[in-house]
């Protein structure tokens, strides 16, 4: 089985699907261990949400992050199903993969059920899923193959070449192109044997 990783990266306007909305997101796939396509949105809020005050208050202090994040927004439905086209034109089969992926998983767990029927896993009876396999948490897997505590498993702990030399700018493709070339270098890491 040919395994295409769909390393992607979101912002949000709060911490809470249920009450708030994703403004941008990007995904940048890792076919055969090289970086390779790219789709990137930045998405209309979500009828009835509310941004999160203290959210709000940080982006305030990142105006570049917020703007690429917010211009020229399109409707979460129409995003969301481009970005499942975009998937299944994928080769190989797709493995969503995220840093951490107990933030982003979430939300587009919840974005992909709301608009495209998707689920982020497969369940028993779905017949033609988006994900069929589990989704790779890239801080996790680096932990288990680095031996490093999880704790330490964050952006601002890892070298420059490590992220490919691309910016951590909260910038959604910055991000994903970074958590790619990180997958990358843990992929091409030796195998250790097993006894």
């Amino acid at each position: 089985m040919t395994l295409t990783y769909v390393v992607t990266d979101g912002e949000f306007d709060g911490p809470d699907p249920a009450r708030h909305s994703m403004l941008a997101f990007a995904s940048v796939a890792l076919v055969g261990g090289e970086i390779g396509p790219r789709f990137e949105a930045v998405l209309e809020p979500l009828p009835n949400a509310v941004a999160d005050a203290d959210v709000m208050a940080w982006f305030r202090s990142e105006p570049d992050a917020y703007a690429a994040a917010t211009s020229n927004p399109r409707p979460p439905g129409d995003v969301m199903a481009d970005f499942a086209s975009f998937v299944r034109g994928l080769p190989g089969t797709p493995v969503f993969a995220a840093h951490p992926l107990a933030v982003d998983g979430k939300w587009f767990d919840h974005y992909l059920r709301r608009f495209t029927g998707d689920w982020l896993m497969s369940g028993p009876r779905d017949k033609n899923p988006l994900f069929p396999l589990p989704s790779l948490c890239i801080a996790s897997f680096l932990a288990g193959r680095l031996g490093w505590e999880i704790s330490r498993c964050r952006y601002a702990n890892y070298p420059s070449e490590w992220l490919g030399n691309h910016p951590h700018s909260h910038r959604a493709i910055d991000d994903a192109l970074g958590y790619a070339s990180l997958l990358k270098m843990l992929l091409d890491l030796p195998t250790p044997t097993v006894a």
